[in-house]
């Protein structure tokens, strides 16, 4: 992948902002989308009588991958499980921050089976998982802003959870709840651009939870189109931000605000009501190994 003049405002001779937006390297982990597929309805956005195309889901997919390889981050991948065809939106598999594991408990039996094949991975691979006590999915529902974790319930995660959290993390968990059934996780309503910097949908928080969100007065607000199309399903790395390539307003917002719009294009994903970041765990080292 390599960005366009369309994507950088100096190459395109647009006005380039005073602020200088620094990209660090992240590790995701993703899943392949071999048996993805929408075979039941679990979101408003999934409709059983609509076709998958699997080739051209496996293309998207693959585009995402690479693009966040050629921009120096590493990506890691587990196998998908026959069965389970929501196992691609890997970011509900588990919450891991400072190289501790959270593990998940999904909230609808179809997907249930999803958690014990992401610990395993992650145990395989050196983390400390805890298991999961209340009913969470993962960075579905937390998302990490610097010390803070931006933690959601409503429809989802059980907000008894929230509390473990802290306990295990020994980080400020912050308790939002969502109210849109339409962003019933909030990494569909709110996506973290940097240690201090966000971008949401106010109206699909509560009006105390939009209050809390004021804590971050230089956030954009995304409209309500931008966010039907999964703009706010985002992935950032300080600079470079991984949007839905139909998010055309909040792609010039990014912009203005320094930072990189990276258009993904993952139409058929949102099919099963899911985007970039449900796609991608980002696996947080644990400070000495930062």
């Amino acid at each position: 992948m390599t960005v366009t003049a369309a994507q950088n405002p100096a190459e395109a001779g647009a006005p380039v902002p005073a602020v200088v937006r620094q990209s660090t390297p992240r590790h995701y982990l993703m899943c392949r989308p071999t048996y993805f597929d929408v075979v039941y309805e679990i979101n408003p956005w999934m409709h059983a009588d609509v076709a998958v195309d699997q080739e051209l889901v496996m293309a998207q997919w693959e585009n995402l991958r690479t693009t966040y390889t050629e921009l120096g981050h590493r990506v890691d991948v587990i196998e998908g499980v026959p069965g389970l065809p929501d196992m691609v939106f890997a970011a509900n598999g588990a919450t891991v921050v400072d190289g501790k594991a959270l593990g998940s408990s999904f909230h609808y039996p179809q997907r249930r089976a999803e958690a014990a094949h992401y610990n395993a991975w992650l145990r395989e691979h050196g983390f400390e998982v805890t298991e999961a006590v209340a009913v969470n999915e993962g960075e579905g529902d937390f998302l990490t802003v610097g010390p803070r974790v931006l933690a959601a319930s409503g429809f989802r995660s059980d907000p008894s959870w929230h509390a473990e959290l802290a306990a295990v993390t020994g980080r400020e968990v912050v308790s939002l709840k969502l109210v849109d059934p339409r962003f019933y996780h909030i990494d569909t309503a709110l996506t973290v651009l940097d240690d201090d910097a966000i971008a949401y949908l106010p109206e699909a928080f509560s009006p105390a939870s939009q209050a809390t969100l004021e804590a971050y007065p230089g956030a954009i607000h995304v409209s309500a189109e931008d966010a039907a199309v999964f703009g706010l399903n985002s992935v950032s790395d300080g600079r470079n931000v991984f949007v839905a390539a139909q998010a055309t307003g909040f792609i010039e917002q990014l912009r203005a605000a320094g930072y990189v719009p990276i258009p993904i294009d993952l139409s058929e994903l949102l099919k099963g009501g899911g985007g970039i970041k449900c796609c991608t765990l980002e696996l947080r080292p644990a400070p000495e190994a930062a």
